[in-house]
Order: structure tokens, then C-alpha cells, then sequence
């Protein structure tokens, strides 16, 4: 597959990397990438979300063709998907992102737009994973009814999102949220323009960690001008008892996933869906 075949508005630098001549503004933290990185190799955090990724594709796989990650930041999720035998087109905004998928991850395919800027022709792809980005876009809805048609016939959705707005906290607002969903939201969000095949929570551990240490903090008017936790903290960087002990807690919950079955509560979601 050569890109340049998907788009008319792309061509690559001399970094190998895809880019457009345009620039909009993102919702999404200036440094996110940069501290993103930095612990996403070692983080239980990452390494669980893509196990889980990467089960439920397996259980619902897309037709045929390519997957573009849309907002795929530094590339973890699409580098995870490659090794998992799929062909993946990374459109991430970010210099820094964006750089970091092509020249450290090596990842082929990677564009430096919006995928409004990056301008793919209608059918471009068997699926679009967007991965804890939608919860960054203002016009969700319509944003997902502009892509719907980049996909193929029968062509798959797959989604992360957090979940449940009472755990909102400082560090939504950090990182460029405009809301958390639940499984009646996302079935509001995505009717009419995909069906819902397969949902689950995830991360359910997580949910008393963060309420008590992040959302009740935000409600009580502590910690609003500095998040209690850090990058690192929330992501558990490192190997430390917490962490081992969550890394236990969370091995269940990824062969759940694996199984196909859905667990019914947690501090984020999986969504594979189809467009109708």
C-alpha cells in the first residue's frame, strides 16, 4: 500500500513522514506526547490497554485493507497492531507524536494532519481505531459522521474511551477532555452512523484509585491548579508492589477480553463497531 494512492493532499518529507500544509489546533496537552513516551514502554497502564486492543480486534477483525489510527500519537497502539499482522496508517497532529512513530517506533505509514487535513478518499480503509481520542473532540458525533465514509462496506470502528463523568478531575482537563463516557452515552454517540457490536468496560481497578485520588480531590477544589497524580503515577510507570499487584489484578481482565466476553463496569471502555 503507498499512501499517496489514499490521498492527493499528501506527500513525505525527509523524515519519511506524511505531511499536509495546513496546521489546526488539537484539544489535547502540548507536552502530552513527550510525557507520554516517556513511560509508555514500561507502563502497565499502555501495555494493558493494547492487550486488550488487541484482543478485541482479533475478535472482531475488520474486512480487508488497512486500519488508520486516528490520533495515534506516538505510535505504541499501531506499532502493537503491526506486530499483530495488520497494515496500519497513523494520522497523528503532533510534530513530536508523529515523529516518534516514524523515526523511533518505525512504523511506515505516518502522517503528520488532521485526518481533515490528510483528506483520504472515501473507502480508504477497513477500519479507523481511534484510541482514548474521541473524548479530545468538541463535535464528536459529527466528527465520527465525516470519517464514517472513509471506510469500506462493513468496515469496523474500534474505540477506547474513559468512562463516567462523576470521575471527572483536573486531569481531564489537562489533557484537552471535553467529557467521559458510559455505555448508554456511547450507544447515543455512535447510533445511526455505526452498530455496536461488542462493548466492555476495562481498567475496573482503577476506578476507586482514581475517584479517590483524582475526581473527589477536583470536587472538593484540591488539586485544581496542579493534578495529584502524575504522568507516572497514573500510568505506573516502573515495577513496584502497586504496580505487580495491579499487573495481577488486570492479567483477568485482559483474558475476559480475550474470551469475547464483556466486563460491566470499569474506568474505561472498548467499542468495536461497524458502520452501517
Amino acid at each position: 500500500m503507498r499512501v499517496e494512492e489514499l490521498s492527493a493532499m499528501l506527500h513525505r518529507n525527509k523524515d519519511g513522514i506524511y505531511v499536509s500544509t495546513a496546521v489546526d489546533e488539537v484539544s489535547y496537552a502540548a507536552d502530552g506526547h513527550s510525557r507520554c513516551f516517556d513511560v509508555e514502554d514500561g507502563s502497565f497502564w499502555f501495555r494493558h490497554r493494547n492487550n486488550c486492543i488487541a484482543h478485541m480486534v482479533a475478535n472482531h477483525p475488520f474486512p480487508r485493507g488497512a486500519l488508520l489510527d486516528i490520533g495515534g500519537g506516538n505510535g505504541y497502539v499501531a506499532q502493537r497492531l503491526v506486530t499483530e499482522g495488520h497494515e496500519v496508517v497513523l494520522v497523528e497532529p503532533g510534530p513530536t507524536g508523529a515523529r516518534n512513530a516514524r523515526l523511533v517506533r518505525q512504523l511506515d505509514h505516518v502522517v503528520c494532519a488532521t485526518v481533515e487535513q490528510a483528506a483520504f478518499r472515501p473507502g480508504s480503509f477497513g477500519a479507523i481505531g481511534m484510541f482514548d481520542v474521541i473524548e479530545h473532540i468538541e463535535e464528536d458525533r459529527k466528527f465520527l459522521a465525516d470519517i464514517s465514509p472513509l471506510l469500506i462496506a462493513n468496515g469496523r470502528l474500534y474505540l477506547t474511551i474513559p468512562c463516567h463523568q462523576w470521575l471527572w478531575s483536573q486531569a481531564d482537563i489537562d489533557a484537552g477532555h471535553f467529557r467521559r463516557h458510559t455505555e448508554a452515552s456511547l450507544q447515543a454517540l455512535l447510533g445511526g452512523i455505526f452498530r455496536i457490536d461488542y462493548l466492555s468496560y476495562f481498567f475496573r481497578p482503577l476506578v476507586l484509585p482514581q475517584f479517590l485520588l483524582r475526581a473527589l480531590p477536583f470536587r472538593l477544589g484540591i488539586g485544581r491548579n496542579n493534578a495529584v497524580m502524575s504522568t507516572e503515577a497514573e500510568h505506573g510507570s516502573g515495577n513496584g508492589v502497586a504496580v505487580r499487584m495491579l499487573t495481577r489484578m488486570l492479567e483477568h481482565e485482559a483474558r475476559t477480553i480475550s474470551d469475547d466476553k464483556s466486563i460491566g463496569f470499569g474506568a474505561s471502555c472498548l467499542v468495536a463497531a461497524t458502520r452501517l
